[in-house]
Order: structure tokens, then C-alpha cells, then sequence
């Protein structure tokens, strides 16, 4: 059975434009072509484009994500690097987690700050201002790098 790529795009909920741009990055194999010169997209790439956009979806990086379809090309190959690939995302989610949790923590403090009135007294907007973080206390955050002398 073939999809044309407005159906591929349908069943996948990958765009069009990015299913062209798999294509030309050589992660999809190229389609066969119609009578017509239409693309038409096989079972093949339905399993590949949704293999590539649940790996998208959970945030490995593309050059992970061309290793990861290299090697489920070899199913007899050890899966360690496969492994390793996947601790290696975790550890990113990871520090991502922990930088949002430090950002959630740095404007609850903003908005505990703020007490209402008007906007020109406003500590959040103080704060926001303040872009060497002399208001913030969070650990993540240092004092900004000193400015040079003028000339």
C-alpha cells in the first residue's frame, strides 16, 4: 500500500516540510514516484518516520537519533551503544529537570516578592531588570561578569 505524503503526514503528525527534510538528510530513504512524479511512501516509511518522531518526541538529538536508525538496521549487533545512547538522553533530561526545577524556584521567589501596586514598583519586574541577578539569591546564579571601562 502507498501513502502519498500528505497521508504519511496525517498518520504520523509529522509535517510534510520536515518529512522532505528526513528525506533530504538521508534519516527516510528516498519514495518511489508515481506515474505522475508524485511521492509514494511505503510501510517502510510509516514504521521509520514514527521510529523517528517517538525518538523526537522523548528528545534525542538528531545525530542520535541517525545512530539509533543505523543500528536498529543491524539486529544482531551488540546493543550497548544502543544502551549508552539511552543512559546518555536520561542524564540530559536529567540536568534539564534540574534546571527548570531552579527556574520554577527562582520565579516563585519573584512573585512571593510582589505584593501588588503599581508596575513601576514592581519587584518582579525588578528583578527581571536586573539581568546580573543582584536581586536573585538562587545558587544557580552568580553576579554578572564585570562591565569593562568605557574606551
Amino acid at each position: 500500500m502507498h501513502h502519498s505524503i500528505g497521508e504519511l503526514a496525517r498518520r504520523t503528525g509529522v509535517k510534510a516540510t520536515t518529512i522532505r527534510w528526513y528525506e533530504a538528510e538521508g534519516l527516510l530513504p528516498p519514495p518511489g514516484r508515481s506515474e505522475g512524479g508524485h511521492r509514494q511512501y511505503d510501510a517502510d516509511h510509516l514504521r521509520r518516520l514514527g521510529f523517528i518522531r517517538h525518538a523526537r518526541e522523548l528528545g534525542f538529538a538528531m545525530p542520535a537519533i541517525r545512530a539509533l536508525l543505523g543500528l536498529a538496521g543491524k539486529p544482531r549487533e551488540d546493543c550497548a551503544a544502543i544502551h549508552a545512547l539511552a543512559t546518555d538522553q536520561i542524564a540530559a533530561i536529567d540536568f534539564r529537570l534540574r534546571r527548570l526545577q531552579a527556574l520554577r524556584a527562582e520565579l516563585a521567589e519573584m512573585a512571593q516578592s510582589c505584593q501588588g501596586g503599581p508596575a513601576g514598583d514592581c519587584r518582579i519586574l525588578e528583578t527581571l531588570a536586573d539581568f546580573g541577578h543582584g536581586h536573585c539569591h538562587h545558587h544557580e546564579h552568580g553576579p554578572a561578569e564585570p562591565a569593562l571601562p568605557p574606551g
